[in-house]
């Protein structure tokens, strides 16, 4: 008989991505089931939507500007599917083949809608799907920026595609959280700081531009190393507090969450 392996949990934080950082400051416990238990969540029909036309946006920019059109754009989207599907995540997603049919169709809505956000035959991007690992005041980086492009003052401009809806602008800035540590990233590897940040989200379609500063890049910083210190002090002392709020609704955690251990904590006591 095989002798099991052991997993073991990491002691300490050894590095920080935004989307990592964005989960342990909406819930200390969900970072500790995804980032330190590691446990496995399905993989959902959105997820696979945004993978496979962040592959096929990516895809588009390696041809010629004229060959950016939208019927292209579609077989790229195809094509991703067609690579993924047979994958282990994807495999069991959908129940019936009309399903996946009617997925399809909606995701090549949502990639039409791109091309209502900017013209791709004009767009020189400066880097695309760019991974960054930077050791920054002590703390090391990961992150992967989806383009990088220069406006026509020499300024860079961040940007990253979202399939999903987005926020009403009054409560739009909690997005640009993940923006602003690319941000810092970009700073510290070229020595300049980009001048704005756009999200562009396919579903409305919607861009949401954010100007920012030196003085914006530092101010994360200071967050991030708050956030840093934080994790570590919750692996040296093992308590991972959970933090009930609306998203809880939509945490595939929820059954396994101590919070809910005697009911919904969000609800008032009689």
């Amino acid at each position: 008989m095989e002798t099991p392996v052991e997993i073991s949990e990491p002691t300490r934080l050894e590095r920080l991505s935004p989307s990592r950082a964005s989960d342990y400051k909406r819930c200390p416990k969900l970072y500790h089931f995804k980032s330190v238990l590691k446990l496995p969540e399905p993989t959902t029909v959105y997820q696979a939507r945004g993978t496979a036309a962040h592959l096929a946006l990516e895809w588009m920019y390696d041809l010629e500007p004229e060959g950016r059109t939208a019927e292209v754009l579609y077989d790229l989207f195809r094509k991703a599917w067609t690579e993924m599907r047979t994958q282990e995540d994807y495999v069991d997603l959908f129940d019936t083949v009309d399903d996946e049919r009617a997925w399809g169709v909606a995701a090549m809505g949502l990639l039409r809608d791109y091309f209502q956000l900017e013209d791709p035959t004009k767009v020189v991007p400066l880097d695309r799907e760019l991974d960054m690992l930077e050791e920054l005041e002590g703390m090391t980086l990961r992150g992967i920026l989806d383009r990088m492009d220069e406006d026509d003052d020499g300024e860079l401009i961040i940007l990253d595609y979202k399939t999903g809806k987005a926020p009403p602008q009054r409560f739009s800035e909690p997005a640009f959280f993940a923006m602003k540590i690319y941000a810092a990233l970009i700073r510290h590897m070229t020595g300049r700081t980009p001048k704005e940040l756009h999200l562009l989200y396919l579903t409305g379609p919607t861009r949401l531009v954010r100007e920012i500063s030196e003085a914006t890049v530092d101010n994360i910083l200071i967050e991030v190393r708050q956030l840093w210190d934080a994790i570590n002090d919750s692996f040296e002392t093992g308590v991972w507090e959970p933090s009930p709020q609306r998203l809880c609704d939509w945490c595939f955690f929820q059954n396994q969450c101590p919070a809910f251990a005697n009911g919904d904590p969000r609800e008032p006591k009689a």
